[in-house]
């Protein structure tokens, strides 16, 4: 449905004018001659922008501003004023106007402004929906997506939430493993009762035992009262084991025991001390290799193995990327009271077009870097970091965001498929997508299956 304007100044020409120029453009326009008439429009009405003057009798433009945010807090306000006023343009940009012109107005200007805040508006409705629409279904609390891939994550977090089962998460660093862990519990039956996140890499092997399972008092050196092992401190809840595979083998005997009798003995304990815990394991590394290597137990990983959860990497999950960054945005904004709206398209190719080894949590970094270093109301290339400056987007890609993605997956699934000499197994690795995946993404694309060494010559 087309966006609806509400265009307010008590000079005829100007509300005429601005009316049939936003009319061409495909919006749905109205007018009023003063800040009372437009008060009881917006009443009655649901406007996505407000074009007001700053100086109109009966009530002025700061007036309508500060009383319609009341009434409809979700409506924009674009402020016209003239040169002399610009400070009180500056106030009302304080006060919660979202962008301001100066007159005379130039039409195109105009346009291109309120065609900004449109935009912004959409994708942050956009974006509020999906959140709610997560919260409301599944609890996916700040997990955010709409990407096929994160669409089947959803799915399997629904799915196996509601049960014990005890659930693996495999993910690289920054794809957000222990938010999924959380959502996990967050619809469970436990929910109410505790989620204790352990990094089992982040423990030195000497201490991992006694944080796991407790210890009694003088049973080593150091040992001068009893402790209570996280295992029975999540009693009833949830222990999200993270970094798994960096469990020492003595260790994991031991932890088989816990997960199949539900009881345990602390360091230096001789009685068995029972709980009741769901186990949800994650880990960056590929476990059942490490059980061919005999670094992990095959038994635990069948054990912790009952439901897999793989997540994708930021990079097979592009199409997400403007939804993650406006939610940046909007994080970052509110904690460090800057009004930023967005970003602007040559950064946004930028964003889409890097190699996020980082994965999600690189995005939210290069987003906060970006809005520190930001003077103007969208995020621009001269933001970012050098090294994400220094890109170079060959020959670019079109605006529209969908045609951009399918431009640079095609650009970069036929790179990597050079680089590997035409070995398509080989570059499905690289990708990080089964072979079947690839060629299925090759016809997608219009990329010939048959393509070889010998095709491109």
């Amino acid at each position: 449905m087309p966006a609806k304007i509400l265009i307010v100044d008590d000079e005829k020409p100007i509300r005429d004018s601005l009316k049939m120029v936003l009319a061409d453009e495909g919006f749905i326009t109205d007018t009023a001659g003063d800040g009372e008439e437009a008060l009881l429009k917006i009443e009655d009405n649901s406007y996505d922008v407000v074009i007001s003057d700053i100086k109109m009798p009966k009530m002025d433009g700061m007036q309508l501003l500060e009383s319609s945010s009341k009434i409809s807090p979700e409506t924009f306000f674009i402020i016209m004023t003239a040169f002399a006023s610009v400070k009180t343009a500056i106030e009302a940009l304080r006060c919660g106007a979202y962008d301001y012109l100066i007159k005379p107005v130039e039409f195109e200007d105009v346009i291109i402004r309120v065609k900004r805040l449109i935009d912004y508006k959409m994708l942050a409705a956009e974006n509020k929906s999906l959140r709610q629409r997560i919260s409301s279904d599944a609890g996916f609390t700040n997990l955010i997506g709409k990407s096929q891939p994160m669409k089947k994550v959803f799915d399997i977090i629904s799915q196996v939430a509601p049960t014990n089962s005890n659930v693996l998460i495999y993910g690289k660093s920054g794809t957000g493993k222990e938010l999924v862990a959380k959502a996990i519990h967050n619809n469970s039956s436990r929910k109410e009762k505790i989620f204790l996140p352990i990094n089992c890499g982040a423990i030195s092997e000497n201490l991992i035992e006694s944080e796991l399972f407790g210890h009694k008092k003088g049973s080593f050196t150091g040992a001068s009262e009893d402790k209570t092992g996280l295992f029975k401190v999540a009693d009833g809840g949830t222990l999200f084991l993270d970094e798994i595979g960096e469990l020492p083998l003595n260790l994991q005997v031991k932890l088989l025991r816990a997960i199949e009798d539900r009881e345990f003995i602390p360091v230096g304990g001789v009685k068995s001390v029972s709980t009741d815990v769901r186990i949800i394991a994650a880990t960056n590394q590929d476990l059942f290799e490490k059980t061919k290597a005999n670094e992990f137990r095959e038994d635990l990983y069948y054990r912790l193995n009952v439901i897999e959860v793989k997540l994708p990497s930021l990079n097979e999950r592009t199409e997400d990327i403007p939804l993650l960054v406006n939610h940046f945005i909007e994080k970052f904004t509110k904690e460090m009271g800057k009004k930023i709206i967005g970003i602007d398209n040559e950064t946004m190719k930028i964003l889409l077009t890097h190699d996020w080894r980082g994965g999600v949590r690189e995005l939210e970094n290069v987003i906060e870097r970006a809005i520190i270093f930001a003077s103007k109301e969208n995020i621009t290339i001269a933001d970012l970091a050098d090294h994400m400056r220094g890109r170079n987007i060959q020959g670019g890609y079109p605006d529209a965001l969908k045609e951009a993605i399918k431009d640079f997956e095609k650009e970069h699934i036929l790179k990597t498929i050079r680089k590997f000499d035409y070995n398509k197994e080989e570059a499905a690795k690289a990708l990080e997508i089964g072979l079947s995946s690839l060629y299925r993404k090759m016809d997608d694309l219009g990329i010939p299956t048959r393509t070889s060494k010998e095709d491109a010559l």
